[in-house]
């Protein structure tokens, strides 16, 4: 899949109002648009790229939030999955994760699709002022694979890196945009957790070790705090968005990236669904 990434953003604007009309249910099924398509939507949201240091400009009022959910499908014959040879390393089969390793690059259970990042692309100008989680989103490994396979983060938000093994494993991220790290450090069977900061707004950075080839895992670098990964049932939920016009993106690591405008009404929820086509 072609790497994604979000361009660094100075300022906030958004161009309020979608092209049509819109729904008067509470709950609504948004049509899915295409890259090519001519309904651009709300203009993007253009989040500031600094830190959670920065003061929020404004609390939200409980009164005027609420939430997007939905299902992401598979449409197609799904991949068998793939059983990986970890014989390599002996250690990778005698920690507490014991049991085969398969490739995780598309995993369908019935015509669900798991393990896709759904974010806010675009959005109303409240965004912004929505709270920072402060606690570290956790990338442990354990039987020599990453768990969980796909993450998010806001930009300037913080990664724990655990090792849950009694192997030696190596961290190693590669991302695309300037100004964010590449991760390359060691660490050692159950050792010390490792913190680092995500500095800038990118989706699907790779993370690989070096001494276990097969593992991989992806870290996206949200530009707000409302996102979600999907779920072993293809079902996600993100809370807490100020009511309003949005367009939301999932982003899957071999099948690309699909947009969906939905609107969300205070104290209710849109419904947002997407499908993906085997290729």
């Amino acid at each position: 899949m072609k790497r994604l990434a979000i361009g660094v953003f100075a300022g906030l604007s958004v161009l309020a109002g979608i092209t049509g009309c819109k729904p008067d249910a509470a709950v609504q099924k948004a049509e899915v648009l295409g890259r090519g398509s001519k309904d651009p939507g709300p203009a993007p949201v253009v989040p500031s790229q600094s830190t959670p240091d920065s003061a929020p400009v404004a609390a939200l009022d409980p009164a005027t939030l609420g939430s997007a959910s939905g299902v992401v499908l598979f449409h197609g014959k799904a991949p068998a999955p793939v059983l990986i040879d970890t014989s390599m390393d002996p250690a990778c089969g005698m920690g507490p994760a014991k049991g085969p390793v398969h490739s995780e690059q598309i995993v369908v259970s019935g015509d669900k699709l798991a393990n896709v990042f759904v974010y806010v692309k675009s959005g109303p100008p409240q965004i912004a002022s929505a709270p920072r989680p402060t606690t570290p989103v956790v990338l442990d490994q354990q039987g020599c694979k990453y768990v969980p396979h796909v993450i998010g983060v806001v930009h300037g938000g913080y990664v724990e890196f655990h090792n849950s093994d009694i192997t030696m494993h190596n961290i190693h991220t590669m991302p695309t945009v300037v100004g964010n790290e590449t991760i390359d450090v060691s660490q050692g069977p159950k050792g010390t957790p490792k913190v680092k900061q995500m500095q800038l707004s990118e989706l699907m950075v790779p993370v690989r070790c070096n001494n276990h080839p097969w593992m991989n895992a992806y870290i996206n670098i949200a530009p707000t705090p409302f996102f979600a990964v999907t779920d072993a049932t293809g079902k996600f939920e993100i809370k807490g968005l100020p009511a309003g016009d949005y367009v939301l993106a999932a982003v899957q690591e071999k099948l690309g990236e699909q947009d969906l405008n939905i609107t969300v009404p205070a104290q209710g929820t849109a419904k947002a669904d997407f499908a993906f086509a085997a290729k």
